[in-house]
This record gives structure tokens, C-alpha cells and sequence, in this order.
């Protein structure tokens, strides 16, 4: 028997409302766009939907311009993993913008891989003084 083939799809991507981490529900898009205003509070990234692909392995990656840690060190990328929960599954993949603002300028690149293949990859300008 033929193995099911994984399908993916960036279904959204720009910034949306305000998300909660611990809900099941994820945030609703607000505008579909790349260029993201330096406010603190916007939530930026997009959403992928994944199909045939439940108890796989996501690894998603955040690289982001030079933010600096409390201790005034230039962060990593953030980097993390996540299983596929169903076998037609949406997933978030965003961040939102914090103080010190003028760190968050420039651009950041959200990636999520699934079985060594790169099935999203978006980058974000994150611009001062953009209208929201």
C-alpha cells in the first residue's frame, strides 16, 4: 500500500490579532503583508496547514536582527520543535514585537521543516515608523 503524501500549504501570513500561546485557537489574520510596523504588541507570521502528516517532527526556526538578551548578548535564532497534531493540521509559526523596539528593526526569517524539506520560509521587514 502506497504511503499517504504529506501536502502543505501557507494558507495566511502578514499580522494578526493577538495570540495566546496556551489556546487552541490560533490568531486571526488582520492584513496580509511583509511589512511589519516597529509597534509594540504587533504579531507577525503565518500560518501553514499541514495535511497526512500526523506525529511528524516540525522544526521551525525565528532568525531575527541583532536582539539582545538582558545581559546585552545578541540572542540565537529561536529555534524549537513541534509534532504534527492531526492529519489536517494548522500551525502558527510568528512573533510579536517587544521593548526595546529599534532592536527589532531589519529583517526576520520564519522557517519550518518537516522531514528535511523546508515546506515554509518567509521573510518579514520589520519597519519603523510604518502606519499600523
Amino acid at each position: 500500500m502506497a504511503k499517504p503524501k504529506i501536502t502543505w500549504e501557507m494558507t495566511s501570513w502578514g499580522i494578526y490579532s493577538e495570540w495566546d500561546s496556551k489556546s487552541k485557537d490560533l490568531p486571526k489574520i488582520k492584513s496580509f503583508d511583509d511589512k511589519i510596523p516597529a509597534k509594540v504588541g504587533v504579531e507577525f507570521g503565518y500560518i501553514v496547514n499541514i495535511k497526512k502528516a500526523k506525529g511528524k517532527k516540525l522544526y521551525y526556526c525565528i532568525d531575527h536582527p541583532r536582539v539582545l538578551d538582558e545581559k546585552g548578548m545578541v540572542m540565537p535564532p529561536f529555534e524549537g520543535e513541534v509534532y504534527v497534531k492531526t492529519n489536517d493540521w494548522d500551525f502558527f509559526l510568528g512573533d510579536t514585537i517587544w521593548e526595546p523596539v529599534y532592536e527589532k528593526v531589519g529583517p526576520w526569517r520564519l522557517t519550518l521543516e518537516l522531514e528535511g524539506t523546508i515546506i515554509a520560509d518567509k521573510t518579514f521587514e520589520i519597519i519603523a515608523d510604518l502606519p499600523e
